[in-house]
């Protein structure tokens, strides 16, 4: 046997004959790493394709989708079957399940990662947000952002078994790597608890700086736990065991979206997904030190780190891919084309016994069609900030729109709309009244036959998209418009 054979046998054999998570969060630093292979899966959870979209990190190519539901506008009556708005992420100890949730039709969907069949689908409380097993595997914990729990939920039977009262809104739970404590961030107060996963006790509260927490990710050394505040821009980081306390309080920037870590031979980074700048910004986690900042493509979302560490995966929620980053450069090696606005992802190592296996995987088709427009300062004034992103995606006869607004005033009411003429003047048509957060940022969403109207072939009542001061009833002067 050459030695090429030799060490590719050795290479697999490592790689399946074990379950550990490969010293990557979130795992034990004391796991062995898992080379990339044919075997392990990325995937994408499409909030509005609604589909889980299955790449192959060898040569980053998309294999296919795995379709839970419809596009609109079929959600717009009585929803019986299918799921909405599939959105959250997470996966068993032993990468054989995957379990994603739909926060518009309420939901966790079991899917077998061999197959690419749905195991079984459970419904539980009002817009849950993310799954994650414990990680001996005999409970899956999900966050029921609309009420005020943690549904516990038996993955041999698919029964919520318990539920564990928290403040209301829990956004994300991660788990320490030996066990012992699920950390649960809050996306409506400014609190995280740690809770004891043996008796499901809260036994210590965090103070967040802000109420929006949507991800929290641990160390694989067990020593940190990490968590994005959204809404102001910044992550925080405090000890992993009693007491809790807080550690580091960092500015990340507008639009702070989720974390993870890559350990190297040069360390343990955090990946820090930053929506309103298009970038991942990478920090040391001894001593905290900026070392990168990664212009990935817009709106940047999930992020999640190969079983060796050698690549970290990042969705692009208003570029509809996937971008791959070489962790020993910092730079982007891949853009592969998914699914519609992919939300959280999830890098599973040995997640396919049989690489080849296509089964239950469908092709893009309308999950694949997406307009995509900026808005800038109007007068072509240069800040230095990224412009305001603007994705359409196609949803048969209509879209839904998604903006990933920034560099507005902080806490000020404005109206997305449509304008007569293309410096924002004539009469305005609103789409879309918000208030911005304390960055000065915000996620706008409409539906409509928008791509029609705006697309620069229109033959016929052809608009601009703008942002204006002040109400849908009463709008104001533009102040970002259509970039040509």
């Amino acid at each position: 046997m050459n030695s090429c054979k030799t060490f590719f046998l050795a290479a697999t054999m490592l790689a399946t004959g074990s379950a550990a998570w490969a010293g990557q969060a979130p795992g034990a630093l004391s796991a062995p790493d898992i080379p990339i292979s044919h075997h392990d899966r990325v995937y994408a959870a499409e909030q509005f394709s609604n589909t889980v979209s299955v790449t192959d990190p060898v040569d980053n190519k998309l294999l296919g989708v795995i379709r839970l539901g419809d596009p609109q506008p079929v959600n717009f009556t009585p929803l019986y079957k299918g799921q909405v708005l599939v959105h959250g992420m997470g996966y068993s100890p032993d990468h054989r399940t995957l379990a994603v949730v739909s926060i518009g039709s309420n939901s966790v969907t079991f899917i077998d990662t061999a197959t690419n069949a749905v195991k079984h689908t459970t419904y539980i409380g009002r817009s849950p947000h993310e799954a994650f097993f414990t990680p001996d595997g005999k409970e899956v914990w999900v966050t029921v952002r609309g009420e005020n729990y943690i549904s516990v939920i038996d993955p041999q039977t698919f029964e919520e078994k318990t539920r564990i009262v928290t403040p209301a809104g829990p956004g994300m739970q991660i788990f320490s790597p030996d066990g012992k404590y699920g950390y649960i961030c809050s996306s409506f107060n400014p609190e995280t608890d740690v809770v004891s996963v043996a008796d499901h006790k809260i036994v210590a509260k965090v103070k967040q700086e802000s109420p929006f927490c949507p991800n929290i990710a641990a160390t694989p050394e067990g020593d940190q736990v990490w968590f994005t505040l959204k809404d102001i821009g910044k992550t925080q980081v405090f000890d992993a065991k009693p007491p809790f306390n807080l550690i580091k309080t960092i500015d990340t920037g507008p639009i702070t979206n989720h974390v993870n870590f890559a350990h190297t031979a040069k360390g343990t980074f955090a990946y820090v997904t930053i929506g309103g700048t298009n970038e991942v910004k990478v920090f040391r986690t001894d001593d905290f030190s900026q070392v990168a900042t990664i212009p990935v493509g817009n709106l940047p979302h999930g992020v999640w780190p190969s079983g060796d560490g050698t690549r970290i995966y990042v969705g692009l929620e208003n570029a509809d891919a996937l971008a791959a980053i070489d962790t020993a450069t910092n730079k982007v090696i891949a853009n592969i084309p998914i699914g519609q606005a992919p939300q959280a992802i999830a890098y599973v190592p040995n997640a396919a016994p049989n690489p080849d296996d296509r089964q239950n995987l469908q092709g893009l088709g309308v999950a694949g069609q997406a307009a995509h427009l900026t808005l800038s300062p109007k007068g072509g004034a240069k800040d230095g900030k990224a412009p305001t992103s603007v994705s359409l995606f196609d949803q048969g006869l209509i879209q839904v729109l998604q903006a990933s607004v920034t560099g507005l005033q902080p806490k000020q009411k404005y109206v997305l709309a449509l304008a007569e003429h293309e410096d924002g003047s004539g009469s305005l048509q609103p789409l879309a009244g918000f208030m911005t957060n304390p960055a000065g940022s915000a996620i706008v969403n409409a539906v409509g036959p928008i791509r029609q109207i705006v697309d620069p072939s229109a033959k016929a009542a052809k608009r601009y998209l703008v942002i204006t001061t002040g109400e849908p009833t009463m709008p104001g002067e533009p102040v970002q418009i259509e970039s040509r």
